[in-house]
């Protein structure tokens, strides 16, 4: 399992102005451009696009809902 595996939910590590992004706001990898760059869609509540963007694997960390032992 990688971080720049397609549908993972990621976080923002720093605010991103050029996109609308703040530091923190979840996003799911939508597609895969390479090993260190992936498409990311950010949604409401309601499932509404609010941002797309490109993002490097620095500007990211993977979010995981199970415990370790699970994941991998």
């Amino acid at each position: 399992m990688s971080l720049m595996d397609l549908l993972s939910e990621v976080a923002v590590l720093r605010d991103l102005p050029e996109h609308g992004l703040l530091r923190g706001q979840v996003g799911t990898i939508v597609e895969v451009f390479s090993p260190s760059v992936a498409e990311v869609e950010f949604s409401d509540d309601q499932g509404r696009t609010y941002a797309m963007a490109a993002l490097r694997s620095d500007e990211m960390i993977r979010l995981h809902h199970r415990p370790y032992e699970q994941v991998a």
